[in-house]
């Protein structure tokens, strides 16, 4: 997987973008840039999201979204841990099945 371009850069060329002389096409920019002209245009629609002009989610929001997966995930781990563990002592109790206690 290519490295990421650090986020000052990606708001630099997306401020390039965005002030272009008319008769530029993204597509040059992103050429003189040396970044795809898709990830520009990825750029310039995530720059639109953060700033409340489109609708979706920001990248604060993204990776809280992120973090609550993977505590959900977790949780559900602990849980079905909890479960079984809950499940083997029921049967470790049971009378009559090898127990000694009377």
């Amino acid at each position: 997987m290519p490295k990421p371009y650090p986020q000052e850069f990606r708001d630099d060329v997306v401020r390039v973008a965005r002030d272009r002389e008319p008769g530029v096409t993204v597509e040059q920019i992103a050429k003189d840039f040396g970044v795809h002209p898709m990830t520009l245009f990825k750029w310039l629609r995530q720059a639109e999201v953060e700033e409340g002009a489109k609708p979706g989610a920001s990248r604060a929001e993204a990776a809280e979204l992120r973090e609550a997966r993977k505590r959900i995930k977790l949780l559900e781990q602990e849980n079905e841990i909890l479960r079984r563990a809950t499940a083997y002592l029921s049967q470790a109790n049971l009378p009559g099945k090898g127990s000694t206690r009377s």
